[in-house]
Parts: C-alpha cells; sequence; structure tokens
C-alpha cells in the first residue's frame, strides 16, 4: 500500500509540525523530514521518517514538500535561504504551507518559486491548535489553483475534518488572518470576563459551562476560560508571540486593503503589553493576568 502513496516531506517540527507528521506516518506515507532542531525528529524516526541535512534535500524523493513554520521570515529562508528548498526543488513538485504568515509574501514567494523551478505553491494554514492536530481534526484553508489543492485533499484529508479552497495563492492566508482575529479578540474578552467575575464574587470556573450552548459558547470559551479561571497556564498549547504575530499581520493587511479593523488593532496593544512583560512564550490563558493586573 505504502508504494502507491505520494512521498512527502515535511519541514517544521513544532507543536503543530508534530502530531502532523505523527499523523501521516501512521497513514503509512513516506516522510523526510528537516527541522532545525534536529533531536525534535528523534521519536517520528522511531516510526519510520528519514530526516535531511538541509531544506533542499527534502526534494529529493518527494512529490508533495510541506512546511510548518513560525512566521514569514523562516519560511523565505527555509525555501530561498543557502540549502534552501529552491536549490532541489523541481517541476511537478508541489510545496504546501501550513505556516500562518503574510498574504502579500506568500504571493511573491510563489510566483518566485515558480518562476525559478516550476514548483507550485498552496498556502494552507490551518485551526484547530494542538488538540486538532493531534485528533486530524483541523480547518485547513487553502488558497492556489483548484488541481493543486485538489491533488493534496486525500494527503490533507489525514489531517483535517475540513479543507476549503478559499482562491488563488494567498487566500489561505488571508482567511487564517480573518480566523486569528476572531480568536485573539475572543481570548481577550474570555480574560476580561474571568477578571470581572472573580472581583465580583462569581465562581470563574462555572463561567464556561453556565455558558455553554448558548449565544456566547465557542471553543475559546471553553478551553481558555477553565484555565484562566485555574490559573492552570501549562502544558503550553500555543504562544502569545504566535497571536502576536497574526495581528500585526491583521493590522497591515486592513492597511493594505484601506479596511477599518479597530478591535484587531486594539488586540494587537494589549498583545504586545502583555507580550513585553516576559509572556511571548506563554499560553495565551495567561492573558487573564494582564486583566487581573489591571484591576485596581
Amino acid at each position: 500500500m505504502t508504494a502507491t502513496l505520494p512521498a512527502l516531506a515535511f519541514a517544521g517540527i513544532g507543536l503543530m509540525g508534530l502530531p502532523m507528521t505523527r499523523r501521516l506516518l501512521a497513514a503509512g506515507y513516506p516522510l523526510t523530514l528537516w527541522n532545525r532542531t534536529p533531536d525534535k525528529c528523534a521519536s517520528l524516526l522511531e516510526q519510520g521518517a528519514h530526516r535531511v541535512e538541509n531544506p533542499a534535500e527534502l526534494c529529493r524523493d518527494a512529490n508533495v514538500v510541506m512546511l510548518c513554520l513560525a512566521n514569514t521570515e523562516v519560511v523565505r529562508e527555509v525555501v530561498f535561504g543557502p540549502g534552501g528548498i529552491v536549490e532541489g526543488a523541481r517541476p511537478g513538485q508541489l510545496l504546501v504551507d501550513f505556516s500562518s504568515q503574510e498574504p502579500a509574501a506568500t504571493r511573491e514567494m510563489a510566483a518566485e518559486l515558480e518562476a525559478r523551478t516550476g514548483m507550485r505553491w498552496v498556502d494552507a494554514p490551518v485551526s484547530g491548535g494542538t488538540p486538532g492536530a493531534e485528533a486530524g481534526t483541523l480547518a485547513i484553508m487553502a488558497g492556489g489553483r483548484e488541481e493543486d489543492v485538489e491533488r493534496v485533499r486525500p494527503v490533507l484529508a489525514h489531517l483535517g475534518q475540513r479543507l476549503t479552497r478559499m482562491g488563488e495563492v494567498g487566500a489561505g492566508q488571508v482567511t487564517k488572518v480573518c480566523n486569528q482575529m476572531i480568536v485573539a479578540c475572543n481570548a481577550l474578552v474570555i480574560a476580561e470576563v474571568v477578571a470581572l467575575a472573580e472581583r465580583s464574587g462569581v465562581d470563574a470556573s462555572l463561567i464556561a459551562s453556565a455558558l455553554a450552548g448558548g449565544f456566547a459558547d465557542s471553543k475559546p470559551l471553553q478551553i481558555l476560560a477553565p484555565q484562566m479561571a485555574a490559573s492552570q497556564f501549562e502544558p503550553i498549547k500555543w504562544h502569545v508571540r504566535t497571536l502576536l504575530k497574526d495581528l500585526d499581520t491583521a493590522v497591515k493587511l486592513s492597511r493594505e486593503q484601506g479596511s477599518a479593523t479597530p478591535m484587531s488593532g486594539l488586540a494587537a496593544q494589549l498583545m504586545r503589553l502583555h507580550g513585553s512583560q516576559g509572556n511571548l512564550e506563554c499560553d495565551p490563558a495567561t492573558l487573564v493576568e494582564l486583566l487581573r493586573e489591571q484591576c485596581p
């Protein structure tokens, strides 16, 4: 069966990349890995993956090369830097980028990669966090040619419950920006709610269950409110720096498009304030501490 499956390659074995690659290996795909910190690949090598020394080598045997990296700058370095994917890419291969990055930069890099190598690009950022990555229930929003998105749909079915083509290259990133605007603003409001409930003498640990099924309910509420109420900030499932990066992308995109995003702009400033207090690598559940501190 394995011989009939396309060979895959993956760069970026982090909080999301690790469970995603585990699922691909469990589905029987031949998988080649690269990560800046090689030790993070150890458990995957035990499952049958192979590791290479630089991103260019990912292209040697793979039909599809996948990225799950921190930001635009890291994606650019892995694709176009020394030993980058551009040095090994060839026509017929697809690059699928799960990273969250700037839409304009995505379009520019996709055009350059195809012009130089013939390799085409699908931007496919995801939502659902590490629980979704582990369960294979991510929401995947894709940008790229229709035939390219359909080509990788069977592979991505092992990672997500839903894959939606949003348009041409870059459209997936725009959709992810919209997703993160909702998530980040929601997280800050939930922190306000928990802090206010506590100050008012209400048991904040009951907020999530009390509001379940109502109009105010959401996955962030059910996940974050109990953690905030209990001051349970570990294990870290995602990072404040990630939400801040995505909010900054949202504000930049809104300027480029002449669109007003006042709520997201304020959220970015509050997230930056929290991050400046040493919380960039912390879980966003720690946002409740920011609101607790603002109370007299």
